[in-house]
């Protein structure tokens, strides 16, 4: 009798499917109609029975329940700027309510997803004191083992609601909740990860709000934790010792949660001593060195699918990279921590070691970045949110932990992979470069750090030897084949010159004139517009004369090419161009000067552009003999015009 279809509903259903009519009269019809009736009683009801009727069609089900929430955002509660008039009556919420619960355990996953995002809607205003039975009849459909789907749409709609409970509703509910949560997630014959998955992520909203509570009630949370601690680490153990396989985004997507809740352990919660920590670290290092060939397969290489934008039912992304990201994130907890950072003293080595690998570029970066100089320089310059930048702030994290020690580390994890590199290279490997260009990478990424540990005595490296020994390796190596190597040398040569010696410096300062102008791949010129911006300033004037026509050509034709960041890159590079040179850039100011004010002018509504293009024409003012030049009277023209 639930389910019988009354003459209101048939209209209902009629007008759904015309909304997914291929006729754009008839849908346009059936979503005006729609609209009409949403503003009349019942309409919430009606759609909460349609999604509720598990014997209608699923995609007309889907759709109500979509409908459903937008209805509920327009018109349950006054108070919100969405809100359209009229309001839903208290009566018809009741019903509504009551309508949806049953629905939780649709078989259909997209259903219960749908379902659980209106009922987390309704929460937001009417829970708890509205609808004091959402919670028990939650915990009644999680413990209910002989309903899966039940556990599905419970754990995904307590999921939805777990990221707006607050510091009144938490402590009484993990008592209750978390061992249930730990049934779920340490029986996997019985539940799949995706339904292991959810369980953590609600574990790890409300290890957030407690961590948050811990600052002012560190008793009562420690109190709470204290007895859950061993059960949980024990579980996590579980999770984190198996070697990871490729091709399951599932098992990733659970171990980054896992990774997510350590995380909040760790930092939020003193109770947690080292030997209880002890019975993950054996795991956590399994989980982190068997993801690297996973890694370097399906993303660097791209031999395996990398599961690249894929994403769940609910919406969740699964990705591998997202994967690394957290266990970066978690080993730099566990590394920062004054307290846990010695359970990693004596693998130093082999933690950057393993660190230097995940580094390489991917396969998609090296696509991208050809096809997209522009794109290239944004991604270096803002530290874009990527595998490459999470690995190098670990290792910053391990220099600022273990000082000395940590930097001796990473510097015998760099000579390792740069001697199996060259095995690699001398083998024939097409990918040896890799390797190379991540420890150069990160080389330049620790340089502030190792400068000042080196000129403070702290270390006794040769910076300098070490760095020459890397870049001077690969000279006249095919420019065109290793593009991306190119520019990571001229970049590291810039960030370590002060240590790197004068023969070397000369070379790689005129390889970077020459680049400019070449016909060579984007990342090498914008690896010698790097390094020029550096070395010109330190440079011998009278050994670069004779090439300064050429470069103030070169770069002049690359402000016509460039555009957004590498226009500043190139601008920024002209104006140390001038200031090295002084007074004899007067040969080329006939050059520089309409290209800029050309620049100025198209880029003056851009505040970063125009001041970068201001600042080069400043340069060639503060040469004397600019003051008189034409070149002075334009500018002053082009201002006036444009304004």
């Amino acid at each position: 009798m639930a389910n019988r279809i009354d003459q209101d509903q048939e209209w209902l259903l009629n007008c759904l499917n015309a909304t997914l009519d291929p006729n754009e009269e008839i849908r346009s019809l059936a979503e005006a109609s729609l609209y009409q009736a949403s503003l009349q009683p019942g309409f919430g009801v009606a759609l909460s029975k349609v999604a509720a009727n598990k014997e209608l069609p699923f995609g007309l089900r889907q759709l109500a329940a979509v409908l459903l929430k937008q209805f509920i955002k327009k018109h349950w509660h006054e108070s919100e700027e969405s809100f359209e008039p009229p309001a839903v009556s208290t009566e018809e919420k009741e019903v509504i309510r009551r309508l949806l619960l049953p629905s939780l355990d649709d078989s259909h996953r997209k259903i219960c997803t749908a379902i659980s995002m209106a009922i987390a809607s309704i929460a937001v205003y009417d829970w708890p004191e509205n609808w004091p039975d959402l919670l028990p009849f939650l915990l009644k459909l999680i413990n209910d083992r002989t309903n899966v789907s039940g556990v599905h749409g419970a754990l995904r709609c307590l999921a939805l609601l777990s990221g707006d409970l607050d510091d009144t509703v938490v402590p009484t509910l993990v008592p209750v909740l978390f061992p249930c949560l730990h049934t779920i997630v340490s029986s996997p014959q019985n539940y799949d990860n995706y339904l292991r998955t959810k369980a953590l992520t609600i574990v790890y909203s409300c290890m957030s709000m407690l961590g948050i509570m811990s600052g002012v009630y560190k008793t009562e949370i420690s109190a709470l934790i204290t007895p859950m601690l061993k059960s949980w680490m024990d579980q996590f153990s579980v999770i984190l010792e198996q070697p990871v396989q490729p091709e399951d985004p599932d098992n990733w997507s659970l171990r980054m949660e896992v990774l997510k809740c350590l995380n909040q352990f760790v930092q939020n919660f003193s109770t947690l001593n080292e030997s209880e920590f002890m019975v993950i670290v054996g795991p956590l290092w399994q989980t982190f060195v068997t993801s690297l060939s996973v890694y370097v397969r399906s993303s660097i290489e791209c031999i395996d699918d990398p599961y690249v934008d894929r994403y769940d039912s609910d919406g969740a992304e699964k990705s591998l990279d997202s994967f690394v990201i957290q266990l970066f994130e978690f080993l730099m907890t566990i590394v920062g921590s004054a307290k846990l950072m010695k359970v990693f003293k004596n693998n130093i080595k082999e933690l950057a070691y393993y660190t230097i690998a995940f580094l390489q570029m991917t396969e998609q970066q090296v696509h991208t970045w050809s096809s997209d100089a522009n794109q290239f320089v944004a991604d270096e310059d803002d530290a874009t949110y990527s595998c490459r930048v999470s690995g190098v702030l670990l290792l910053e994290q391990v220099v600022s932990s273990f000082g000395r020690e940590g930097i001796y580390a990473i510097i015998d994890a760099m000579r390792e992979r740069f001697n199996e590199s060259e095995r690699e290279k001398a083998a024939g490997s097409v990918a040896w470069w890799r390797i190379r260009e991540s420890i150069l990478f990160a080389l330049a990424a620790l340089s502030d750090q190792l400068l000042e540990a080196e000129a403070s005595g702290l270390i006794s490296v040769n910076l300098g030897n070490l760095v020459e020994q890397i870049v001077t390796k690969d000279v006249g190596t095919g420019v065109h084949e290793y593009p991306f190597l190119y520019a990571r040398i001229f970049t590291s040569v810039a960030k370590f010159y002060s240590v790197i010696s004068h023969g070397v410096l000369e070379h790689f300062l005129h390889a970077a004139i020459k680049g400019v102008g070449m016909n060579v791949p984007s990342p090498v010129k914008i690896g010698a517009c790097q390094a020029l911006s550096q070395l010109l300033p330190e440079a011998n004037k009278e050994n670069i004369q004779p090439e300064l026509m050429g470069l103030f050509s070169s770069l002049t034709d690359l402000l016509h090419q460039a555009s957004d960041e590498t226009l500043h890159l190139v601008l920024e590079t002209l104006q140390a161009s001038i200031k090295a040179v002084h007074e004899a850039a007067v040969s080329f100011e006939s050059v520089v000067s309409p290209v800029v004010l050309n620049m100025w002018a198209l880029h003056v509504s851009d505040p970063f552009l125009s001041i970068d293009a201001i600042e080069v024409l400043e340069a060639l003012k503060k040469c004397s003999w600019w003051y008189s030049s034409a070149g002075f009277s334009n500018f002053a023209a082009y201002r006036t015009n444009i304004k």
